[in-house]
């Protein structure tokens, strides 16, 4: 390609709302442009990422033995209603209605379909396994667009849906997909780490998420150094703590505490470590009756260590929280406890609760939580003295720095990531609620066991930016750069031997298979070497007429700080081996 012939469209400032690297940078590389909230236009300098992204992942998944096709963007909503989603999926679903009043969705992903398109096309047990894959466009509709393709509302993700007839079965392919997935992210060049995750909305039993390093990245990631233990905060286990809870020492003294409501200054106030502090969260679930009425609600007083935060995605697991949960109304705090939050605790309270204690509380001795009453907490509360024990003991928070790891291989630590792929083990969710069936050996039906796979195809050059960059711009890795190499000749349009000279090193490069870009714009070298430094193409060659006259000519790579001089014989060698390495 010619720059002559391509569309170059850098900008010297990116738009005002531009927030991360990767959208500042894609807006002033000319990768991007704005449409509306969350959807953008991929102009041909990013479309040219985009694809070499897909053709990556479109590889290893027929290298792994998955099958492409493509399901529609709009889909009916009587296959999501089938499964239950076109109602708890809630606003980031978009329903549509065509002009005869039928609804639709524009598809977010597509379990519904393909398990559709699976029961009326695998038949038999002799069928399986089978992987579908798509790369297509899908839509979620975001309440805050945000970080241009990091949290888009229009999007390309890649999706697969393995069907395999035993749970074993399922498992082994979800295994093939993991690895598939590893590949990809190798090729990728980008550091990233593969950690056990929540399925959330999806559902399952088995999830991994694949997670690029970056500290904008929106997840926290827990690992272990010295081990392979790996983890989303989400999923991450805070172990109990070993050994048995400490007897009393102190008697149990209610002191005031003026205008402080949190633990913090609780703690400070009373010159008490912040580890001895208890918060107190209070939550409800609604049971209802067949006409969606609210028949009862329960309340929860949940319990951690003021040093400690709530792990929602936790909590939703306990017993009696299946089913979801929301946080209290100030009505509800006033009834159960006397007094509004910032001085609650478990002692005494004027209703019954259902109490869970954090692992970490349920081993604490002389602790201090609230005193139902405003401006007073107590000091020298104790299990068994001065409550009872509580209803349920639980891992219900987040895990920090320092934490011992599950893995018992050493302490744990907490990074940034952006994810970008994660896999799933569905087992029978879909299947069954769509009645998804093939005939085993026996001749008797039977519900597919399935699995789901998503790489989010335009998420991930973002994400690689976020990863790699630097002051003047992009930093591709050479897998996924718009352009392998630019050849940036100055004067061509005033040498004949420069000219000459470049476009003899641009053909051989083409003939070899190397995808470059002979900038023959004219441009002052300024300028050109700040659009391919600002574009981040890995391998840059300039040529002159007074290196050529020494028969050289110079080599940088985006992330040498210096150009090196290298014989124009040698220079088509140089850079192949260059991109080998």
């Amino acid at each position: 390609m010619k720059a002559s012939q391509f569309l170059i469209a850098t900008l010297k400032e990116a738009p005002a709302d531009a927030e991360v690297a990767s959208h500042r940078l894609m807006m002033r590389a000319g990768m991007i442009r704005r449409l509306g909230a969350g959807i953008y236009n991929y102009m041909p300098m990013g479309l040219r990422v985009i694809r070499k992204v897909e053709a990556i992942v479109r590889e290893e998944m027929n290298r792994a033995g998955a099958v492409e096709m493509a399901m529609p963007v709009v889909q009916p909503a009587e296959l999501w209603q089938e499964t239950g989603r076109f109602d708890k999926m809630g606003p980031e679903l978009l329903r549509i209605r065509d002009r005869h009043g039928r609804d639709f969705v524009v598809q977010p992903t597509s379990e519904e379909v393909v398990t559709d398109v699976a029961r009326q096309t695998l038949r038999s047990y002799k069928q399986l396994p089978k992987n579908l894959y798509q790369i297509q466009t899908k839509f979620r509709d975001e309440r805050r667009p945000r970080f241009g393709l990091m949290r888009g509302r229009e999007f390309v993700m890649k999706d697969a849906y393995s069907f395999d007839r035993s749970p074993e079965a399922a498992q082994a392919s979800y295994e093939v997909m993991k690895d598939a997935y590893r590949r990809i992210f190798d090729r990728f060049g980008l550091r990233y780490r593969a950690v056990a995750a929540d399925s959330g909305a999806i559902g399952g039993d088995l999830s991994q998420e694949f997670q690029v390093i970056a500290a904008t990245g929106e997840d926290a990631i827990v690992y272990c150094a010295s081990g392979d233990y790996a983890a989303n905060m989400e999923k991450a286990e805070a172990l109990a703590p070993a050994g048995p809870r400490p007897a009393a020492t102190l008697p149990r003294t209610e002191v005031p505490t003026p205008g402080k409501s949190t633990c913090a200054d609780v703690a400070a106030l009373l010159g008490t470590p912040l580890a001895t502090t208890v918060k107190s969260l209070v939550l409800a679930t609604d049971e209802t009756d067949e006409h969606g009425t609210v028949a009862k609600t329960t309340v929860w007083l949940l319990l951690l260590r003021g040093d400690h935060d709530l792990n929602e995605v936790k909590a939703g697991k306990l017993p009696g929280m299946e089913g979801g949960f929301r946080f209290a109304t100030g009505a509800e705090i006033e009834a159960h406890f006397g007094c509004v939050p910032g001085y609650l605790g478990p002692l005494d309270p004027k209703r019954p609760v259902k109490v869970v204690a954090d692992r970490e509380v349920a081993v604490l001795a002389d602790w201090t939580c609230g005193a139902n009453r405003p401006d007073h907490h107590v000091t020298g509360v104790n299990w068994g003295r001065d409550l009872p024990e509580p209803d349920l003991v639980a891992d219900i928070r987040n895990v920090v720095a320092g934490d011992p790891s599950p893995d018992g291989r050493g302490p744990l630590a907490i990074e940034r990531g952006i994810e970008v792929g994660h896999v799933f083990y569905l087992g029978t969710k879909y299947s069954q609620a769509m009645d998804a069936t093939f005939l085993d050996e026996s001749g008797k039906p039977k519900h597919f066991e399935m699995g789901c796979y998503g790489i989010g195809i335009t998420r991930l050059p973002a994400a690689a930016i976020e990863q790699n960059h630097d002051a003047r711009g992009i930093v591709w890795p050479d897998a996924i750069a718009p352009f392998t190499v630019v050849i940036c000749p100055i004067g061509m349009d005033r040498s004949e031997a420069v000219k000459a000279a470049a476009e003899s090193l641009y053909a051989d490069l083409l003939a070899s298979g190397v995808d470059v870009l002979l900038d023959d714009r004219g441009e002052r070298p300024g300028a050109m070497f700040a659009d391919w430094e600002l574009i981040g193409v890995p391998h840059r060659v300039v040529l002159s007429d007074r290196g050529l006259k020494e028969g050289q000519v110079e080599y940088q790579h985006r992330r040498d700080t210096e150009a090196t001089s290298v014989a124009l014989a040698d220079i088509a060698a140089h850079l192949k081996g260059r991109i080998a390495a």
